[in-house]
């Protein structure tokens, strides 16, 4: 007969104790993309029908490429920490969940870094 009450028995075997952290960072760029993205729509639309040297200009002003690389970044976080909890939820063989999740946090900061290199390389390339 064991001694311990069921709580002391599954203590140390929940949680990982960084859901409120993944939380609020759906959370924080969740609400970034929203003026982020309204702002591009808005900006975009400017732009159509524009020449390669009109949106070179128009992404080469400063406030601009800021606000692309903004984008880019929390939009590109927020799918991966999407990606991570339906992966985490529904993937339940271990060694596929983990080379899943080492594949989406790559493929992430991949696409994150090409964008923002896209962006520079525009604003002060040639």
């Amino acid at each position: 007969m064991e001694m311990r009450s069921p709580l002391a028995r599954v203590r140390g075997l929940g949680a990982a104790h960084e859901g409120a952290h993944h939380w609020w960072g759906q959370r924080l760029t969740g609400i970034a993309l929203v003026p982020l993205t309204l702002w591009f729509v808005w900006a975009a639309s400017g732009l159509i029908g524009a020449d390669l040297a009109t949106f070179k200009a128009w992404v080469g002003t400063g406030q601009n490429a800021v606000l692309l690389i903004l984008l880019i970044v929390s939009g590109v976080h927020h799918a991966q920490l999407g990606l991570q909890v339906v992966i985490e939820d529904y993937v339940h063989s271990e060694g596929a969940k983990t080379v899943s999740l080492v594949l989406v946090k790559l493929g992430a900061v991949f696409l994150g870094v090409i964008n923002v290199f896209a962006i520079l390389k525009l604003t002060f390339g040639s």
